[in-house]
């Protein structure tokens, strides 16, 4: 597969199914995500209109198949963390380790620099122990792409008849000025922008 062009473009609500498939073993089978329920059909598209009308939501695609997705969600409602957004992303588990998620965060970046976003957090699950539900692999990932570690919280998260902590992650993309441009919403970047910024 690393003969193959990823091609990283704008996830549709018609997506939904292709990755609802990715996302559910990891809600039935590790503690990666605290969700208990695979969410429905239906639900998972909601979830996918709701993004975009703010942030990116992106899918990568190889030989046409979708392999991985990245979205970005508001950090907090108030109107001082409009620069700070929170940061997911899923890659199929039989395509681990092929450059996906390094290219979907890249172009994700590249989006939301253009949106004037500064602050990128990421909400992980991290056991005290690995185990066959949740290693800290995530870190690791975040780690490499210039996340630091900037809090933890111990046994929040119950899944599986284990507590799992949580850590929180963060990156800057941005200056920090005292007079800050303000955001732009994702539909309003012009699609030529959103070309040089990686999404096909």
């Amino acid at each position: 597969m690393e003969n193959h062009e990823i091609i990283i473009r704008e996830a549709e609500e018609r997506d939904a199914e292709a990755l609802l498939a990715i996302y559910a073993p990891y809600v039935k089978n590790t503690a990666i995500t605290f969700e208990y329920e695979v969410p429905s059909l239906e639900e998972f598209a909601e979830r996918i209109r709701h993004t975009k009308e703010r942030y990116p939501y992106l899918a990568a695609e190889v030989d046409g198949d979708i392999v991985g997705y990245a979205y970005a969600s508001r950090f907090h409602g108030r109107k001082a963390y409009d620069w700070a957004v929170e940061t997911s992303i899923y890659v199929d588990r039989n395509k681990k380790g092929l450059g996906i998620g390094r290219r979907l965060y890249e172009v994700l970046e590249n989006i939301l620099a253009q949106q004037n976003i500064l602050n990128l957090n990421a909400c992980i699950a991290y056991p005290s122990q690995e185990d066959e539900y949740l290693t800290r692999d995530s870190v690791k990932f975040h780690e490499h792409l210039g996340y630091r570690l900037v809090g933890e919280f111990d046994q929040c998260g119950y899944k599986f008849h284990k507590w799992y902590n949580m850590v929180w992650m963060e990156k800057h993309i941005g200056p920090h000025l005292e007079n800050q441009p303000e955001i732009i919403g994702f539909r309003e970047i012009h699609p030529d922008v959103k070309k040089t910024c990686g999404i096909q």
